[in-house]
């Protein structure tokens, strides 16, 4: 099994995941990870807790960390609790990249969430 070095992680990203607790990639995330960075589009289906966010969202980060001026992200989900559960993620491998991820989802006052995206600037947003 892949280290997440070998995936192309950056070591900012490989401390994060370290602290998630996290050793080794998953099957879920050795297959897309190195697709994605290598500029490929990936589609997978996977059972809960496999690590399909951070699949999706360690190549997300290592690019925007490479250039954090060029880009930027936006994860679309179909429900709020993907929502949350995608930004809780993406917030913690984000953490030593020095990149910001928000959330924008239904269910709560439209004025703080407005607020927070005008007031900082945001890497990756996660939104429903």
């Amino acid at each position: 099994m892949a280290a997440f070095a070998e995936l192309g992680c950056c070591s900012e990203l490989i401390c994060a995941v370290e602290e998630m607790g996290w050793l080794l990639p998953t099957p879920v995330q050795q297959e897309a990870v190195p697709l994605i960075l290598g500029g490929g589009d990936v589609m997978a289906a996977a059972e809960t807790g496999s690590g399909k966010t951070a699949a999706f969202a360690l190549p997300i980060l290592k690019v925007l960390a490479d250039d954090p001026y060029g880009i930027f992200a936006v994860v679309l989900t179909p429900t709020r609790e993907l929502a949350i559960q995608v930004h809780g993620v993406a917030k913690s491998l984000a953490h030593h990249v020095k990149l910001s991820v928000a959330v924008v989802h239904g269910g709560v006052p439209d004025a703080p969430q407005l607020r927070r995206l005008a007031d900082f600037p945001v890497d990756l947003l996660v939104a429903t």
